[in-house]
């Protein structure tokens, strides 16, 4: 494995690690989540580089909007959230309640 490719890969293994072990704060949770796809653009990107293709380049301008789109829709939820529960804490959610 080249060390780009290694370092994208455990860029994004430590992502979803810490998305698994901290879930202590959705803040927390949130930007593991956005460590996870910053890795995956940077890799697409360079993926897209290196094939020289015009069908690849678009590819990591959709996965940067998706992106976008999941980062204000999970500070929205965090918002709403820290108003009605009064703090972060995932613990203290329950999502089957209304």
């Amino acid at each position: 494995m080249m060390p780009m490719q290694f370092s994208f890969t455990s860029a994004f293994t430590l992502g979803l690690m810490g998305l698994t072990f901290n879930r202590m704060h959705l803040l927390s949770a949130l930007l593991c989540l956005e460590g996870m796809m910053l890795s995956l653009f940077i890799a697409l990107a360079l993926w897209a580089l290196q094939f020289e293709s015009a069908g690849f380049s678009s590819t990591p301008m959709l996965l940067l909007a998706f992106s976008a789109c999941e980062a204000s829709t999970g500070l929205a939820l965090l918002v709403a959230t820290a108003r009605t529960h009064g703090t972060d804490h995932l613990q203290n959610l329950n999502l089957l309640q209304c």
